[in-house]
Order: structure tokens, then sequence, then C-alpha cells
């Protein structure tokens, strides 16, 4: 009987002794930790890919774990996931939890979005429905394409759709015919482009000879602005002492008119009716010359001192 009594002695010493080590092991662990905070996130869609002991960081540095998964309590269309992260995190108001799914199928939680000088999020700032600091959740990836899945599939069946109706028989006859007309209009332009090709040719042709006259301009350009520059006030001189010697001799003219108005207006009524009378006696003394010079060769001189000749009278 003794025997027996010290070895269950001997089995419960080892197990306190085991029960002793595990709680030392468990706080060493813990004391490696340091202080952790724990949040509720509540997801509305799937979060396949996560575990407990999923990886959660703050802006890609690993903060924490994932320490619970569960639907939440009287809502399953959400699922509840309570994390652990280390104390000297900052959880501002503003942070989001986004599920970042990866290739190998294992997802993990990013932390971003807090924003300087925001209060941190407690059961104070934020709503506590499980007896957790809720954060709120942040569609990103995976999550924003799964949420926007139905309205995707929407769209395609409708696109499908007119892309049937576009296809119908009627319009791909249409589609046929406008290919064959981009055909012909391809070979036009291959059997047009030996033409083109000399066309831009001459073009480029005709823009050298253009700059090669535009340069000749600008030399004349350049020359006559010189030679207006060199000689323009020579001759501007010239010509204003051209239009001195002008206008001195037309106010020498204006007093020769001056002194001739006198004679003038004597010439005008005097001497030019005197002229015309004389003019008018000349006239009729040459209009008696020759009436007797007439005379003289028809008649001779007899004619000048005989009188006329009566006609012979013959009887009947």
């Amino acid at each position: 009987m003794e025997t027996r009594a010290n070895h269950l002695w001997v089995g419960a010493v080892t197990l306190v002794l085991l029960a002793a080590l595990a709680a030392f092991i468990v706080w060493i662990a813990r004391l490696g930790q340091g202080d952790q905070d724990e949040f509720d996130i509540f997801y509305g869609q799937s979060v396949s890919g996560l575990a407990n002991g999923s990886e959660v960081s703050f802006a890609g540095v690993p903060v924490g774990q994932v320490k619970e998964i569960a639907l939440a309590n009287g809502n399953p269309e959400f699922v509840r996931v309570r994390i652990k992260v280390r104390g000297d995190v900052p959880i501002l108001v503003g942070t989001q939890a986004t599920i970042q799914a990866s290739f190998t199928g294992v997802s993990t939680i990013l932390l971003d979005g807090a924003r300087k000088d925001a209060p941190e999020i407690t059961c104070e700032t934020t709503a506590c429905p499980e007896g957790r600091p809720v954060i709120p959740p942040g569609r990103g990836g995976f999550g924003e394409i799964v949420a926007n899945a139905p309205l995707l599939l929407e769209r395609l069946a409708t696109l499908t759709e007119q892309l049937n109706t576009i296809l119908g028989p009627e319009n791909q006859e249409e589609i046929s015919g406008i290919l064959r007309n981009t055909n012909r209009l391809t070979g036009g332009l291959a059997d047009a482009t030996p033409e083109l090709t000399a066309n831009l040719k001459e073009f480029r042709t005709t823009m050298t000879e253009f700059n090669q006259t535009l340069d000749a301009v600008e030399k004349v350009a350049a020359s006559s602005d010189a030679l207006l520059r060199d000689e323009g006030q020579p001759l501007a001189r010239e010509l204003q002492a051209t239009l001195k010697s002008a206008n001195s001799a037309l106010a020498s003219l204006a007093a020769t008119l001056e002194d001739t108005r006198p004679a003038a207006r004597q010439l005008r009524t005097s001497t030019l009716p005197n002229a015309e009378a004389t003019l008018q006696d000349l006239r009729a003394t040459s209009r008696s010359l020759r009436a007797i010079t007439e005379k003289l060769e028809s008649g001779g001189a007899g004619s000048l001192v005989s009188g006329q000749t009566l006609p012979d009278y013959k009887p009947n």
C-alpha cells in the first residue's frame, strides 16, 4: 500500500511540475510578445484563406495575427474575425482591414488608412457589439471583385445580348459589305502608292525651292534695308533741296503772273478787238483782190476799164 501511495505522489508531483513548466513557457511567450490589443472585424463576404494564426500586418509590417474566426452573433450574414495586435501599434480612427489573397491560397489581413492626430479605436470611439472595438472592413483586390461580381455578370449578359443583336444575319451582311469596301479601298491605296510617292517628292522639291526663294527675298530685304540706311539720308536731303527750289520757282511764277495781269487785261479789252477788225479788213481786201485777179484771167486788162457788154439780139 505504501509503495502504491508513493507512486501516486510521484505522479501527482510530476503532473504539477509539467503544468508549471507549461505555464512558465506560456508566460515567457507572452512576455516576449508584450501587451496585445484585440479587435473585431465584421466581413460581409467570404474570408476563405484566413485561419487562426494568419498574419496581420500594418502597412506591410507584421503586427499581429488572427485569433478567432466565427459567425457574428445574431447575424449570420457577417463573419467576425478577431485579431490580436501589438499594443504599441497605433490603431487609429480611419484604419481599415483588407483581406489580401495570394496565389498560394493563404490570405492575410492588411491594416491601413490611419491618419495622424486621429483618436485611437476603442469602445469609446467605436461600437463594441461583442466586447471588442470594431475595425471597419476594407475592399481590395479579390474582395472588390467578389463584391461587384453580380453587377459584372449582369453587364456581361447585357453585352452578350447586344453582341447577338449586332451580329445578326442582316448586320453580318452589312459588316461583310463594309469589309469588302475596306479591302477595295486598301487595294486602291496600294495601287496609288507610287503616285503618292511621286507627289510627295515633287512637294518636297517645291518646298525646297520655296525655301530658297524665301532666303533670296530675305537677302534682298536685308540689302534694301542697308541701302536705305546708308544712302537714304543723302537722297532725302537732295529731295528736300529740290522741293525748296520748286517752291521758289512757283513763287516766282506767281509773281510774274501778278505782273502780267494788267497787260493781259489790256490785250483782251483793246488789242484783240482791234486785231480782229484788222483781220476782217484784210479778209475783205483779199476777196477784192481775188475778184480782180479772176477778171484779169477771164477778160484781160480791158475788162477792168470797160463795162459789161450786153448779149447780141437776134430777131425771130
